[in-house]
């Protein structure tokens, strides 16, 4: 397909390059929260390092997981109709 190049496209979506010709001022986030100011070849903002879940303790390990995958949401029980009293209803019947 043929793909309309402007100066709009960058400012729609991002920048549609494989190779940048400079490196770019980045801040780079490490896993201790400590941070360190690069030049990457990408105009990034921040780059997180992932976290290593083997030094966690076991209980910060279980809820890392717990909030990574959810747990399924119940299935909510239907409501019945039997305690209701339908005369108290009536008048919404009529026309």
């Amino acid at each position: 397909a043929c793909v309309r190049s402007n100066s709009n496209r960058a400012a729609i979506s991002h920048l549609h390059r494989q190779l940048y010709g400079r490196l770019y001022p980045v801040l780079l986030v490490n896993t201790d929260g400590s941070t360190v100011r690069l030049r990457y070849s990408e105009p990034k903002r921040i780059l997180m390092l992932p976290l290593d879940s083997s030094t966690l303790p076991e209980a910060e390990r279980k809820a890392r997981l717990r909030r990574h995958f959810p747990s399924k949401p119940k299935a909510k029980e239907e409501e019945t109709f039997e305690g209701i009293d339908l005369d108290t209803y009536k008048k919404f019947w009529k026309k």
